[in-house]
């Protein structure tokens, strides 16, 4: 049994240690929360990866001669770029007043230009105003500072060949970030031509050729394709060992398969056999393997058969360098999801369930809100594809590959249950498959990557070079979801009148300029991960950036403006209305706090050309972390997707989901892993409901600044609040007009404590904590106001409870007026949440309720009855406070 002195000690401590435990628990979220805007950077690349023999350009040589009808060019100009010498082009600037291009060795090239393969030409730029602009905005000196060294020596690649340039642009960084030459490159866009190809000199000088690109070119592995059906392992031909280093241990899988081609008459893997080499990589300084050819032929993956990349080595043995499953980009979904809350719930919680037993698997997975049958849903897809050249649906990929789990070394760590993954944006394209005339999906990424050991460069980089490469892809140490975004508000250009806009090219321009700008890192040739600058906070930059310029290029065009007034009905207007749409509602989710960030501000001023000079990625010091924060939605890379993906769903957009699951030959040393919210693998017991992660994203959604029509709102809750609450209060005689006869500093004082306690930390608790976010909740909005009335339960009733547990010998939590005026408070800031979504402006409302209350309406009689003495004649002094 409690005396009165172990109770009058208990709340003194609880006094006392109540700001210390607050205080801890805010700045504990916001230091978890900087610790997790980080993604993990990829071990060094050992020695023997780099030296290994099929890794070397050399191995493979530049004259091939193959049968067109199995094997085509990876790409129609197709080369490997070289990095020019510094006084090579200092000559060419003095000559043609160019500083950015880069030698290209051709090893494809169209018809017309066939007598270039195995020479050199200059590789430049196109001369229209829009490219030269781009040009110039990514061009800047380069002189590494200091600690770049030292993150040489921890094993990332850094461009050191470029370390005391001037005037880099995207070529020169493209060719010259890797130590050696070995980046292969296909052109794309519009291509220009100006020399003569039958006279090019075999070594570059003054009379080499140029060919002029008006787009970034595209990082391509191996040099041919082909499609074929993996049979069988075959032991190795003489002169080929088995390895000596692979996953699992000795005797290591071999190297060699039988296969057989696909045949385009009978539309059957039943043509010519063929055996191909798909070599086992050396592992990295962890000891994982980046691929294996273990169990190939059994991989379920490969079930529709395999695109093989590679060429020929000097024994004429095709050697893969990349692989591709075809059974992932077939318009030929697995599932089919329909419905607002099954949507939701999928990207949610199913996209990314049961990671671990769905290892060497595929999944391809339709979702859409609106759509009543599964054809409905993929009609869409299919859209556009009226003859055999046409290319079909364009879509946005959100792309994100998630942990790899093993023992020791060769899993990665999730530092507080955090696995944070990566983040990019990409282009998908239903295009015909050029073997079998199917539609099928074409994906390329636009990669915005720090530093790291393989040399995974940022850029732009087909499929088969970012995940299916053998020697740095991730297709077979990583899970990978890639959301297909079908928006033709964003996807489709627009034409109003004369005038025509492309916000689809102009995100893919602003990407390639984010990933040119890591790839020198600003200047210091050091591009690393903070809390303000990563692959997902930098590729919304870019999506930031891109809807502000659009926004503005539209306002400012009178003709455009125009012609949507007076075509009101017309499609384009229809879809520029929805993209509008789009682009308020995206701005909210980059801005989560109402506050656009100074660094994002700055450097879209550089693009619309009002600034000079970007925000540097190395000057967000430790001074500047809280700048993470005003972008915290899309600062870790599971949330940045999910997000993102859910708001186009919104949106009345159709995805194509196309999941991955460490493929290729099976590597059992290593399992897939999700990746995470912050806190997200730390779950409730027997249930996969990420509680931590969830109460963690609601408290940083809950600091939002609301407009001013969330203000208002809370203005005028207030008064209603204030009127009904001075009456009921009146009528049961816990209100009465009573001011505090204390000095104005302690009244001022108190006032200030009261917004702390109960305000702030009471708002934290019982609405912030308890209730979902609104309008965030996904299936289980129906249910918000179910929580918030449990919620509002346990605010009322914890007063009479903690009264009971302290033993206070005035327990005024249990006077039934102050209950009923602390439900109304608690109703009133429930509803106020509701609208407005902020911590600020209900903790607002409930300190101006107590702060009146307490110095002008007797309430210091409740909320600090010593504070009177004696206490007014019929009023209870109660410890509590609302």
């Amino acid at each position: 049994m409690y005396s009165w002195r172990s109770a009058f000690s208990l709340r003194c401590v609880w006094r006392r240690s109540r700001k210390w435990w607050v205080r801890v628990g805010l700045g504990g979220v916001v230091a978890c929360w900087l610790g997790f805007l980080t993604i993990a950077i990829a071990p060094a690349q050992s020695p023997a990866i780099a030296s290994a023999p099929f890794n070397q350009l050399s191995f493979y040589p530049l004259t091939q001669t193959l049968p067109t009808d199995l094997y085509r060019p990876t790409a129609q100009w197709l080369g490997r770029l070289i990095l020019p010498k510094p006084g090579q082009y200092q000559q060419w600037q003095r000559a043609t007043q160019e500083t950015d291009w880069a030698w290209l060795e051709v090893y494809h090239a169209p018809p017309p230009y066939q007598d270039l393969v195995g020479k050199i030409v200059r590789l430049g730029w196109s001369q229209n105003p829009r490219t030269q602009t781009y040009v110039q905005t990514a061009t800047q000196d380069v002189q590494f500072p200091p600690d770049v060294q030292k993150s040489i020596e921890a094993g990332r690649i850094h461009p050191v060949r470029l370390n005391g340039r001037q005037q880099v642009g995207p070529l020169q960084s493209l060719a010259g970030f890797r130590p050696q030459d070995d980046v292969t490159v296909g052109l794309a866009g519009d291509i220009q031509f100006e020399g003569n190809a039958l006279t090019a000199p075999p070594i570059p000088g003054p009379g080499t050729p140029t060919v002029r690109i008006s787009q970034e070119p595209v990082m391509t592995t191996g040099r041919y394709v082909a499609l074929v059906k993996v049979v069988e392992a075959i032991a190795p031909p003489v002169g080929y060992p088995l390895p000596t280093q692979c996953p699992g241990g000795a005797p290591c899988a071999s190297e060699f398969f039988r296969t057989q081609h696909y045949n385009p008459a009978t539309q059957q893997f039943d043509g010519p056999m063929a055996v191909i080499r798909v070599p086992q990589q050396p592992s990295d300084s962890r000891g994982v393997f980046a691929s294996t050819p273990r169990d190939l032929a059994k991989s379920p993956a490969g079930s529709a058969g395999w695109y093989v990349y590679g060429a020929p080595d000097r024994q004429g043995l095709f050697t893969v360098q990349a692989l591709k499953p075809r059974s992932l980009f077939q318009l030929k979904p697995t599932t089919v999801v329909l419905g607002q809350a099954n949507a939701l719930n999928y990207i949610r919680y199913d996209n990314w369930a049961e990671t671990a037993p769905r290892k060497g698997t595929v999944q391809s997975v339709v979702v859409d809100a609106r759509a009543k049958e599964p054809e409905q849903a993929i009609a869409p897809w299919q859209a556009g594809l009226t003859n055999p050249n046409a290319i079909g649906t364009r879509a946005l990929v959100l792309h994100l590959f998630g942990a790899r789990g093993g023992d020791g070394d060769l899993g990665e760590n999730g530092p507080l249950g955090t696995y944070t993954g990566h983040f990019a944006y990409g282009l998908a394209e239903v295009v015909r498959d050029e073997f079998t005339q199917e539609p099928q999906f074409d994906v390329t990424y636009v990669q915005v990557y720090a530093n790291n050991g393989p040399g995974i460069m940022s850029g732009v980089s087909t499929w088969a070079n970012y995940m299916g490469d053998l020697q740095r892809g991730k297709m077979g140490t990583h899970p990978t979801s890639d959301i297909l975004v079908n928006f033709e508000p964003l996807t489709e250009d627009y034409q109003f009148g004369s005038v025509t806009f492309s916000p689809l090219r102009e995100l893919l321009a602003e990407l390639s300029l984010v990933a040119a700008r890591y790839r020198i890192g600003d200047g210091t040739g050091s591009a690393l991960i903070s809390a303000a600058t990563s692959c997902v906070q930098d590729s919304n930059q870019a999506l930031y950036n891109t809807l502000r310029r659009l926004q503005q290029k539209v306002e400012q065009t009178p003709e455009a403006v125009a012609w949507m007034r007076a075509n009101p009905s017309a499609p384009d207007s229809q879809r520029f209305r929805r993209l509008v749409r789009l682009t308020r509602d995206l701005y909210e989710q980059l801005t989560p706090l109402g506050v656009v960030r100074w660094d994002w501000d700055n450097n879209a001023d550089v693009v619309l050309g009002t600034q000079s000079q970007f925000v540097s990625l190395s000057q967000l010091t430790v001074r500047n972390l809280l700048t993470g924060l005003l972008t915290w939605r899309t600062a870790l890379p599971r949330q940045g997707q999910d997000e993102i993906a859910i708001l186009y769903l919104k949106n009345r957009a159709s995805l194509w989901v196309l999941r991955s699951n460490q493929l290729g030959g099976f590597d059992p040393t290593i399992y897939p892993i999700a990746p995470t919210l912050a806190l997200g693998a730390w779950t409730l017991p027997w249930t996969n409901i990420p509680i931590f992660s969830i109460l963690l994203t609601q408290i940083l959604g809950s600091l939002r600044v609301p407009a001013l029509p969330g203000w208002a709102f809370t203005a005028g809750a207030g008064v209603i609040f204030g009127a009904i609450a001075y009456g009921v209060g009146r009528r049961l005689g816990v209100v009465r007009w009573q001011p505090w006869p204390a000095p104005w500093p302690r009244q001022l004082r108190r006032a200030i404590a009261l917004f702390w306690m109960p305000a702030l930390v009471k708002e934290l608790i019982f609405r912030v904590l308890l209730i979902p976010e609104p309008g965030r909740t996904g299936p289980l909005e129906p249910y918000w106001w179910l929580f918030a009335l449990v919620s509002l339960g346990l605010y009322v009733a914890h007063y009479p409870l903690w009264a009971r547990l302290t033993r206070s010998p005035q327990p005024t939590g249990t006077k039934p007026g102050v209950l009923v005026l602390y439900a109304l408070l608690g109703l009133t800031c429930t509803v106020v949440y509701r609208v407005t979504g902020s911590l600020w402006t209900i903790t607002l409302l409930h300190g101006l309720a107590v702060v009146v209350w307490g110095l002008g309406l007797g309430g210091m009689a409740y909320l600090r009855p010593q504070a009177l003495a004696p206490a007014p004649s019929g009023m209870v002094a109660p410890p509590n406070s609302p």
